[in-house]
């Protein structure tokens, strides 16, 4: 009876110890990938000063006001703001900013045009009915553009992070309890 527990808590602790391995190694993994992925966009990300825009104006811009330029093939919002002491323009993050730089936001779907015109419009009345809002730009001198929101802020970093740092912590919780328990059985054997 006792050779046959023994034998069973062997296996046990084989299985937690890999349980254990596995966590630690599925964490360093997710480091690595987000190491080469967010960490450096959150580290080139210069909008980093939050500030106060207050609206100027708002157009919602069609393919006919476009024409001689690459058009965008939606209807697309345009928004000029006060931010910092100086007149900017207001991008809804930094890809916005990087897709249609004559686009200050761009709707989620594209492909129903009418849909897409509603979206920009409810986003338009946001606009009107705040007025002063926080966003985000940067300490560059004669930069005339500002972000309503970061993709790659520190809370993102910190979302980013939080599974692994778990796996980590959890597998490396559960090597240390299955080596004091056999520690522990080493000792109480000896006695």
């Amino acid at each position: 009876m006792g050779k046959k527990l023994v034998m069973a808590q062997k296996r046990g602790e084989t299985r937690a110890l890999c349980l254990g391995v596995a966590m630690v190694v599925c964490a360093v993994i997710a480091y690595y990938i987000l190491g080469t992925t967010v960490l450096p966009l959150y580290q080139k990300s210069v909008w980093t000063q939050k500030s106060t825009c207050h609206l100027i104006e708002t157009s919602i811009r069609e393919q006919e006001e476009l024409e001689g330029k690459k058009v965008p093939q939606y209807p697309c919002l345009w928004v000029n703001v006060s931010a910092v002491g100086r007149w900017a323009v207001l991008y809804h993050t930094e890809d916005t900013r990087d897709q249609n730089q004559q686009c200050s936001y761009i709707p989620g779907s594209l492909e129903n045009y009418q849909a897409a015109r509603a979206d920009v419009e409810k986003v338009r009345a946001t606009f009107h009915e705040k007025q002063i809002f926080y966003c985000f730009s940067t300490t560059r001198e004669n930069e005339t553009t500002v972000l309503y929101q970061r993709l790659y802020g520190p809370r993102t970093l910190l979302f980013s992070l939080f599974w692994p740092t778990f796996l980590l912590t959890g597998g490396l919780l559960i090597i240390a309890m299955v080596k004091i328990n056999q520690s522990l059985s080493i000792l109480a054997a000896q006695k």
